[in-house]
């Protein structure tokens, strides 16, 4: 039972990764509907047997009051795929400030980069541009959708249409 299943909001949005033992309570407590199940999975008791969910619907709308990516090592790490941003290998990794502390920059999404020690030192306290690097991909802030899509460690099919993300 190490599988995940995709909790839907009411109106079939997106919300959050759940284990199957959560899953299958929050199923069987009527707090929401299976819409996928997993293929032929089941759970067994002593008398009966149910499907295994692959993606279920709350019953009940949940506000979420802060739709985001909280913004940690390990989160910027997975944002940039586990890849230094200037060389692109994944070894000895750290973070760096593309405008440095020490110059006034800012800890958030749009500042931090994936580094390797070795072009973190290379950099040092300049910007990319100073140091002749080159970023591999633009830092940004990104969404649960995307978080969701881009980094989860599962290939369920099941979940696709529930985590199209609109490029408007």
């Amino acid at each position: 039972m190490r599988d995940k299943v995709l909790i839907l909001n009411q109106d079939f949005s997106a919300i959050a990764v759940c284990t199957v033992h959560k899953a299958f309570l929050l199923v069987y407590l009527e707090k929401a509907e299976m819409v996928t199940k997993a293929n032929g999975s089941v759970l067994r008791t002593v008398s009966t047997s149910y499907p295994v969910p692959s993606v279920i619907r709350l019953q009940h709308y949940v506000k979420i009051p802060y739709y985001g990516i909280s913004l940690s090592r390990h989160n910027v790490l997975r944002r940039d795929n586990f890849l230094c941003q200037y060389c692109g290998t994944n070894r000895n990794l750290t973070l760096d400030h593309m405008l440095p502390r020490s110059r006034g920059g800012e800890t958030n999404w749009l500042n931090l980069v994936t580094a390797c020690s070795k072009c973190n030192s290379r950099k040092g306290d300049r910007t990319p541009e100073e140091a002749g690097l080159k970023l591999l991909n633009k830092p940004s802030k990104p969404s649960l959708l995307t978080f969701l899509k881009l980094h989860l460690n599962t290939q369920n099919e099941d979940w696709t249409i529930y985590l199209k993300v609109n490029t408007k």
